[in-house]
């Protein structure tokens, strides 16, 4: 036993070190037994987090508290999460063995149990979000709401309905109830899961009770969940379904899928074909719109309403066996049958989650990522080459470009052949250059698509709140790029700084200091335009050692406000203020003398010309009630009358405000809102062509630090200078426009406008293969994304051939479009389709 383990035994807390092995350990222990049904607990990331960085601080955090992600609507018996959570930034999951540790020092709660489940090719994940069905009793029309492993059967809810509801099994009959009609009567002998079922969040099912229902259930062929209906060519019997590995018979591309809605068009509405919207099924806009896009791409219409079974590649250990173009194939087909009305893309929703988890729940998604996962999912279910051979990458070593490209190219055709390189791939060719010995090296790989970055502004405009007797807000510009450092630099020469001052910056939020900047080093990234940051200006000989930091919070006295342990939550305002003070021991008139001089600039009778070191006053003037912040319970504690100040971090005093002071003090021209660090007021957008970007992807640059080459003559890792160059294009060019910045802490949204052709885009200059080709495109969809990075839309413009007209495709909703209006700031992947001259599609043809 160890000196901890012993210490635990005793509800002696451990150390912070001796807790972050124990959970480091426990961790570890848990990932390394893996298994079906292993307990795992949901836990706030913001309490999380404050555990991990008590390792830097000298306190540790208080209880457990998930309220911050808990649906305030639910019962406190039975806590439910808020929806759209995303891990990591909302919450973390632990395994059972590390929640009782954690629950063992600090306590709280309340309690977020989940289960491991397994997935698809023995991948496990912890089924976050359970399946919440909404269940209609047919009989009063009452409602109640069902929760359930996705992994549950369909006879498994059966026994959860019947079991709620006071119902024998043998007279019930439940219906998937999708848009309120009953669509499929669900078999209660099926070992399907509610997940094969297409059932999901927020589905609606519907139970009926059959008082004359026999003890043997009849499952009649309209309401049988495997029947199959006809939308297209029948082919012959043995080849009407593929086998698939979970051995479930695959649909047929030929079938209509019955688990999917069916808005099949009345009479009269068959002159139209490829109009059909997409049921939004909870925040799946991202998959509308992507789909939308290739439903529209006339390669993929010709070869997925065609016979492709004999393509499919079943037993690529890198497809999804054939699974997930089957269900790309239905779902084209249902949207190129004739008429209008939505479709509700289930099956293939269904199918995505099972192989791509991070595309499960209801979360929004990145539509350039659904993009990615699918095309390169369909290639592989598509791929012809059943065996692949290996071959080892060869240098240029000075061969020429044409040998070297096309020997690479017929590589990667012997391992790759499918629809999708045919029509969506491309090659470019990659030059390595060593900064020290000038060796190159030249290779020549495949594209998909092409991720352009946006050529915006290098620098950035930042405002900040300059605290020195009184309130001055500054705007300076920084470089983009910069670090804290420069931002500091900026705000002094703006403000006058002198040689024996200094300035200390922080982040405050809810009427707090969030947290203190004082890494030159940080990076302006990290620092958000919502934010609000100020600078507490000082004196050099006000700070340094044997000096610690008070922070002054400002909060409304209430009656209920009195006691020894009085809360704070929702009265603080105003914006704090910081004071050095020596870290000796402090008598409760020191303590009144330091607030009063920060006070000084407010009061209405004279405004003296102080600066936050002024803490001399002439007389006792100051009347505040002040107490001291408890950090461990966030409760207030009567200031002692000798107090000592923390050095390691700051104190946190609250000074409470009463009417009173309200009339001595003007607090509202002082203590308001701070500014935010950068707010857009004009209302010229910026403008960029597609050029630009496409000229910014290929301009030569140095490899990131975390990216070194290896040069084969230094036999050292370089930081070598890469340039690409564009060599083959394919007959569908997409291009994804890098709208959104990813750092560790931020994630913005650029909505420069891109001015890109619709007709006549001309490539061939940028394109280094010397064939005498011609390389004009035409633009025929666009995925758009508008709003901001939290609540976004994804929406598509689509170009029907057959018309020669746009079609605006938002969810279920299509409407026309006038091709003047399709561009905008929104525009996000633009589809590209070859225009080739008659003779060369005259070739084409001949081959």
């Amino acid at each position: 036993m160890t000196i901890c383990d012993s210490m635990m035994e005793t509800h002696v807390p451990c150390t912070l070190e001796e807790e972050r092995r124990i959970v480091t350990e426990l961790i570890s222990e848990a990932e390394d037994n893996l298994k079906e049904g292993n307990l795992y607990f949901v836990i706030s990331n913001r309490w999380y987090t404050s555990w991990q960085r008590s390792s830097r601080e000298p306190t540790r955090p208080g209880p457990i508290d998930n309220h911050d992600i808990i649906d305030t609507q639910s019962d406190a018996s039975d806590p439910q999460l808020c929806r759209r959570l995303e891990e990591g930034v909302d919450y973390v999951l632990v395994p059972q063995q590390v929640w009782r540790k954690l629950v063992e020092w600090y306590k709280g709660g309340p309690t977020i149990q989940r289960k491991l489940i397994c997935q698809r090719f023995q991948s496990y994940s912890v089924e976050v979000y359970p399946l919440c069905l909404k269940l209609t009793d047919s009989r009063d029309k009452s409602s109640a709401t069902i929760r359930s492993s996705k992994q549950a059967s369909v006879g498994q809810l059966y026994e959860l309905v019947c079991s709620a509801r006071g119902v024998s099994k043998e007279k019930a009959r439940i219906w998937d109830y999708f848009e309120k009609k009953k669509s499929v009567l669900l078999d209660p002998s099926s070992e399907r899961t509610l997940e094969e079922s297409c059932l999901q969040v927020d589905h609606d099912i519907l139970l009926e009770v059959d008082e004359n229902a026999s003890s043997k259930y009849d499952m009649s062929s309209a309401g049988n969940e495997l029947a199959l209906v006809p939308v297209g060519p029948t082919r012959s019997d043995a080849t009407n379904t593929m086998p698939g590995a979970n051995g479930h018979s695959n649909r047929s591309m030929f079938w209509k899928d019955p688990f999917e809605h069916d808005s099949s068009s009345g009479f009269g509405e068959r002159e139209k074909r490829g109009l059909r919207g997409l049921h939004n099924l909870g925040n799946t806009c991202f998959m509308n719109s992507t789909l939308q896009c290739l439903a529209h791409t006339p390669p993929f219409v010709d070869y997925f309403l065609k016979d492709y079974s004999d393509d499919i590649n079943e037993d690529n250990p890198l497809g999804m066996r054939g699974e997930l173009a089957t269900a790309v194939g239905e779902l084209l087909r249902k949207l190129w049958s004739y008429g209008k009305n939505a479709v509700a893309p289930r099956f293939f929703k269904t199918e995505l989650a099972r192989f791509a988890p991070q595309f499960s729940g209801y979360n929004q998604h990145d539509c350039q990522e659904m993009l990615s996962f699918l095309l390169d999912g369909l290639h592989e279910d598509l791929n012809k080459v059943k065996q692949k051979s290996y071959t080892e990458s060869k240098d240029s070593d000075g061969r020429p470009d044409d040998e070297v490209a096309e020997e690479m190219w017929k590589y990667h055709k012997a391992r790759n052949d499918s629809v999708i390189v045919d029509v969506c791939q491309g090659q470019y060719k990659s030059t390595l250059v060593c900064p020290d010995c000038g060796k190159f090296s030249i290779t020549f790989d495949p594209f998909m698509y092409l991720t352009l970055p946006l050529p915006t502004s290098l620098t950035r405009s930042m405002t900040v709140s300059v605290f020195y007797g009184d309130r001055t807000p500054y705007t300076v510009t920084v470089p983009k790029d910069g670090s804290l450092g420069d931002l500091s630099n900026a705000i002094g020469a703006a403000c006058g700084l002198k040689d024996d001052e200094s300035l200390l910056l922080a982040d405050v939020y809810a009427h707090k200091v969030y947290k203190y900047l004082e890494t030159p080093l940080l990076s302006l990234s990290e620092i958000r335009d919502n934010d609000r940051i100020v600078a507490y200006r000082f004196n050099q000989m006000h700070r340094g050692p044997g000096k610690a930091k008070l922070e002054i919070l400002h909060s409304e006295q209430k009656q209920s406000d009195f006691g020894r342990d009085a809360e704070i939550s929702g009265k603080l305002f105003g914006i704090p203020l910081v004071a050095y003070v020596n870290t000796e021991r402090h008598s409760g008139s020191d303590i009144d003398a330091v607030i009063s001089g920060l006070l000084s600039p407010l009061h209405r009778t004279h405004s003296p010309a102080g600066s936050l070191e002024d803490t001399t006053v002439g007389e006792k003037e100051f009347s505040f009630s002040v107490f001291w912040l408890d950090r461990y319970s966030s409760g207030l504690k009567p200031l002692e009358s000798d107090f000592v100040p923390n050095p390691l971090s700051a104190t946190r005093l609250v000074v409470k405000w009463d009417e009173k002071e309200h009339e001595k003090y003007d607090s509202s021209s002082y203590l308001n809102d701070l500014p935010e660090v950068y707010k857009e007021t004009s209302s010229v957008a910026e403008e960029v062509s597609l050029f630009s970007c496409l000229e910014a992807f290929l301009a030569e640059e140095p490899l990131g630090p975390d990216d070194m080459w290896r040069c084969p003559a230094c036999k050292e890792h370089r930081q070598a200078n890469k340039k690409l160059n564009l060599w083959k294009l394919p007959e569908i060019l997409v291009f994804h426009l890098k709208r959104f910045a990813y750092t560790r802490f931020l994630k913005n949204k650029i909505d420069t406008f891109v001015n890109f052709p619709i007709h006549d885009l001309d490539l061939s200059k940028y394109v280094k293969n010397k064939e005498g080709e011609s390389y004009l495109y035409e633009l025929y969809a666009i995925s758009n994304h508008e709003g901001g990075m939290g609540g976004g839309h994804y929406t598509a413009y689509a170009k029907l051939m057959d018309e020669n007209k746009w079609y605006e495709f938002d969810d279920s909703r299509v409407s026309a479009i006038d091709e003047s209006k399709i561009k905008s700031s929104a525009a996000y992947v633009l589809f590209y389709r070859r225009v080739r001259s008659e003779s060369e599609a005259s070739s084409m043809d001949e081959d």
